[in-house]
This record gives structure tokens, sequence and C-alpha cells, in this order.
């Protein structure tokens, strides 16, 4: 096996870890803001390890993998924007303990 294989398996595996305590964490965490963090954050990276992992295993599949790694990266934080905006507007989902709201007087929203 070439260090090329070794590599790709290793990224891979910890691609799947990340995925795996992505899921994990939309469901144990208690409230939308802490479950929609897990799905973002956890998720692109254990993403995009993952597609590293297969660009080293199988280096013909890599331009079209760097093209979904870049699909990835430009839409989590459009989809967990609006979410956020969606949670918003629902008052009982907006946590007990915040101090400040910083957009309480934003008419648009």
């Amino acid at each position: 096996m070439s260090i090329l294989t070794v590599t790709g398996q290793i990224l891979v595996l910890i691609g799947g870890v990340f995925l795996l305590i992505s899921g994990l964490g939309i469901l144990r965490m208690p409230d939308v803001w802490n479950r929609m963090h897990a799905g973002t954050k956890a998720t692109t990276l254990g993403s995009l390890t993952l597609l590293i992992g297969l660009g080293c295993l199988r280096p013909s599949w890599f331009p079209k993998l760097i093209i979904i790694g870049l699909f990835i990266i430009l839409t989590n934080p459009v989809s967990s924007h609006a979410l956020a905006r969606a949670v918003r507007k629902v008052p009982s989902e907006m946590p007990r303990n915040l101090i400040h709201d910083d957009m309480e007087n934003d008419h648009d929203s």
C-alpha cells in the first residue's frame, strides 16, 4: 500500500468520525441554536475531510471533489443563516438567557 492510500483511508475515517459526531450533536444538543452549530461546523469539516480522503484514494476524481467541496463551503453558511433567521421569528425558540438581542428593532426580519 502506498502512502497516498493510507493517508486517504485515515482522512476518510476522520471525516466519518466528524460526521458521526455532528449527527450525535444534532440529536443531543439542548436547543436549536446549538443543534444548528453542530450541524453546520462539524458537517462542513467532516465532509471536506472525507472529500480530501477520497481525492487521495482516487486522484482522478479530485477535480469533481473540489467542485463538491466548494459547493459545501458556499452553501452550509447560507443554509445556517437562513435557519437562524427562521428560528428567530418563532418566539418560543428564543433562548431565555439572551441578554441583548441585536435584531430586536430590525423591522426587515
